[in-house]
């Protein structure tokens, strides 16, 4: 006997949460809708142990790193991937703006909870900025998992933008909420034209019982 899936009502949206999250995203610095790109020449330090290649950054998908090492010329191209897809140019209708929104206020540091209805995800907002993202995702043939992003430093760029510096990511089991590991992201970045590009990453993590340490520094941008 199966039983079948009941559908959950869709849920009002709340204008108010609407613009809350729209302040947010109007204040969070991305590159310019004509950007086509950049590259730089990359170090990257592996507790101590460097490599050393340019790369191409076009966007999320377009991403062209050479490094001597194929393990650690993977792990920075995923970097700079994930850099790409937070940075890159869009609307709020086609991110965020597309679901339903609700906000409830609950007294946390981190301000205004604001649930993002279909996509098992929820923020928190304070002073029009994103302050902590709550994601759970499954992906066929995975085990479900989940991840907590605290914003904890940010920057102002010249267009008075917010430029996250720092923030820590916990991932963890969403079915037992065992915690898996915990990554700590520093950021800083150079002003190249109308742009702001990557200058460093530091991530500290913990993997196979030590504490791994990883930087990334680009050098020599040249837009595209």
């Amino acid at each position: 006997m199966t039983m079948e899936k009941q559908e959950q009502p869709p849920v009002a949206d709340d204008p108010q949460a609407r613009e809350l999250l729209r302040r947010a995203f109007d204040n969070t610095a991305r590159w310019q809708k004509d950007f086509k790109g950049f590259t730089a020449d990359l170090t990257v330090n592996v507790n101590g142990k460097e490599t050393q290649g340019p790369v191409m950054v076009k966007g999320p998908r377009e991403v062209s790193v050479q490094l001597g090492d194929a393990d650690v010329q993977k792990w920075a191209q995923e970097q700079l991937g994930m850099i790409a897809v937070h940075r890159g140019p869009r609307s709020f209708e086609e991110s965020d703006g597309k679901y339903s929104l609700t906000m409830e206020e609950d007294g946390h540091p981190f301000g205004t909870k604001l649930v993002i209805h279909g996509s098992n995800s929820f923020y928190r907002l304070k002073n029009n900025r994103i302050t902590q993202i709550n994601r759970r995702m499954a992906h066929p043939g995975m085990n479900p998992f989940a991840f907590t992003i605290n914003v904890e430093e940010s920057s102002v760029t010249q267009d008075q933008k917010n430029l996250t510096t720092k923030y820590s990511v916990y991932y963890y089991s969403p079915t037992d909420g065992k915690l898996n590991n915990v990554e700590s992201f520093t950021d800083s970045h150079v002003r190249v034209g109308s742009s702001d590009l990557p200058a460093t990453r530091r991530i500290i993590s913990y993997e196979n019982g030590e504490v791994i340490v990883k930087s990334l520094t680009f050098r020599n941008h040249q837009l595209l």
